[in-house]
């Protein structure tokens, strides 16, 4: 493969053309063709192990393809964030995305980067990467992407491993995005907010709508529906065909011998539709009592949250929202007993049946085909509607060849497998965590469609939003203070909820106190507070920018930093209250003087 440069004569950024790519036996990209303009925002959706992330390697130029060529147009930058993070693992957070910076905007950049993980919430940049958590890693990743000067960037599942506050900025931040992007998510609202344009990659070949995600949707649901049309019209007149040449058969020689040739061409042109998968869910009786939590706590340097008591009813459907390392996934390991909690107590009902789909994939043998590890689990389990066998439930989870040997699955097919050896494992309970990561979206539908089916509870960490709002009706959410705090409703119904909560407490802090009839006057007591306010206005202006010196002058100590960025939210806080506080009474002082 060619990777050319040519001067630019429009607004086009990148052509890639005649695309091939095989893995083992597999054609993943089969002579494919793309060319992406300055204004594009393309989310490129498929099957997991389809060739997605191999497209945008090649086309990022970190893979080379078997045949063609991509060409960037004129002096086109493109910077790439792959889903496989490739980090220095020795290097700090700072000195890994500044070592390729221009030295001569060294400390601009710099102050760039450190507002970037300060937004992504990241304030320990003097700890090696090694020591970062996978969600910190992902966020060090995305602000050397976002940092690096680009026309166009390549996003491999961005939203992995960032909580929902992160994804909502992340958001934003791509929607104001001046250049092109080309990206591969499963989150389905971040998928529709961004993109103009999605590529749908199927058999090695790739399909192009000009429109978001749920514009897409709705030309697949038109174009399916026309398809089934053609095929019933078809069917009728296979069956009217078959009807002529079926009667009389002993005289078929003598028939029409045109009639015959229209019966078989009809027969070659009958088409497979695609048939809706029917999910049934395994069968496990779940008595009364199943999960109770009693006054739960867990710290470990410090607390991680307290006095969390939960009764899970038999077919709950709940969600666990927080920010990453806020003590979710601590929380489903207390359920399952792999964590002691430090207080409270855990009450599991004898016939509960846990499963427990982690974050991190359980390790599998490479050696074994698909078909043998679910068989090695359940040969067939039992549902509402009698048996399904293992071989049935892989062709329900998108496994065309239930043989494969679990070596050459993609690390996606491979997250799929053991969720749906935990599936066929029959459980009455299950306990997800994040478990959208790495899947497509055609398997997140699948599996959502399996939890609606589900006859027995779900407890779901996630910060998909879609996800979220498809299979839970409760959430709790993990605030600052440690405490969980619950919502009726799926994630946009707690967001709407938080929005009303907020308006509530504006009016409460902020209503005007003049009456309609009244003069608005001011008091003697806000008089004075009116006369002063101004001082402590500029005296808090004043400590924000020791604050902000300090920050700069803490260099590597992180519980410094910390403590400071934390101090300054809250000048900022009190100095927006006062500013807000000052409108208000100058604007009541300002009435007075015109109606006097």
């Amino acid at each position: 493969m060619c990777y050319n440069i040519l001067e630019s004569g429009g607004i086009m950024l990148l052509i890639a053309e005649n695309i091939q790519k095989t893995y083992s036996d597999k054609i993943l990209l089969d002579h494919i063709t793309l060319s992406i303009d300055q204004k594009d925002k393309i989310g490129i959706v498929g099957a997991n192990g389809c060739g997605k992330s191999t497209l945008l390697k090649i086309i990022s130029g970190k893979l080379e393809s078997e045949t063609g060529e991509v060409t960037l147009i004129g002096e086109t930058k493109v910077s790439y964030l792959p889903q496989e993070l490739d980090l220095d693992e020795d290097a700090y957070p700072l000195e890994w995305i500044m070592k390729d910076s221009n030295k001569k905007n060294q400390e601009y950049q710099e102050h760039e980067v450190k507002a970037l993980l300060t937004k992504l919430e990241l304030f320990d940049y003097h700890r090696k990467i090694a020591l970062l958590s996978g969600g910190e890693k992902k966020k060090v990743a995305l602000t050397k992407a976002l940092v690096t000067p680009s026309d166009m960037l390549i996003l491999d599942e961005p939203t992995n491993h960032l909580d929902s506050d992160i994804i909502l900025w992340l958001e934003k931040y791509l929607i104001k995005y001046t250049g092109a992007i080309l990206m591969v998510t499963h989150d389905r609202y971040f998928l529709d907010r961004i993109t103009n344009k999605i590529i749908e990659l199927n058999k090695g070949r790739l399909t192009t709508y000009e429109a978001n995600y749920s514009k897409y949707l709705s030309l697949k649901a038109s174009i399916a529906e026309q398809e089934l049309s053609k095929e019933r019209k078809l069917q009728a007149l296979i069956r009217k065909e078959y009807e002529w040449i079926s009667r009389g058969a002993m005289a078929r020689t003598s028939k029409d011998k045109k009639r015959i040739e229209k019966y078989e061409n009809l027969i070659s042109q009958k088409k497979v539709v695609e048939k809706k998968l029917v999910m049934e869910s395994a069968k496990t009786r779940l008595g009364k009592k199943t999960i109770e939590l009693v006054k739960v706590g867990k710290s470990y340097q410090e607390e991680i949250f307290k006095d969390f008591s939960f009764l899970l009813d038999r077919e709950d459907r709940v969600g666990i929202i927080g920010k990453n390392g806020s003590g979710k996934t601590t929380l489903l390991k207390i359920i399952v007993g792999e964590e002691i909690p430090d207080c409270g107590e855990v009450i599991i009902g004898e016939t509960v049946k846990i499963g427990y789909f982690s974050q991190n994939n359980e390790k599998l043998d490479d050696n074994v085909k698909a078909i043998d590890y679910i068989k090695d689990i359940a040969e067939m389990v039992k549902t509402k509607k009698g048996y399904i066998t293992a071989s049935q439930m892989l062709e329900n989870f998108l496994f065309e060849n239930p043989h494969s040997y679990i070596g050459n699955l993609s690390g996606g097919e491979k997250r799929r497998l053991s969720l749906l050896g935990i599936l066929m494992s029959a459980p009455n309970v299950l306990l997800l965590d994040e478990p959208t990561n790495d899947l497509d979206i055609t398997t997140l539908t699948i599996l959502e469609d399996y939890l609606e089916a589900f006859s027995g509870a779900i407890i779901v960490v996630s910060h998909d939003r879609y996800f979220l709002d498809r299979v839970v009706n409760r959430v709790f959410v993990l605030k600052e203070d440690k405490i969980f705090y619950q919502y009726l409703g799926g994630y946009s119904d707690y967001l709407n909820n938080v929005k009303e909560e907020e308006k509530k407490e504006e009016k409460k802090s902020f209503s005007p106190r003049e009456s309609k009839k009244e003069i608005p006057k001011l008091t003697y007591n806000e008089q004075k507070e009116l006369d002063t306010i101004e001082d402590h206005i500029t005296e808090l202006e004043y400590q924000m920018k020791d604050i902000d010196e300090l920050i700069q002058a803490s260099g590597n100590d992180y519980s410094k930093t910390k403590e400071l960025y934390i101090q300054r939210e809250l000048v900022e806080k009190t100095l927006n209250d006062k500013l807000e506080r000052w409108a208000y009474l100058t604007d009541i002082k300002e009435k007075s003087k015109r109606k006097s």
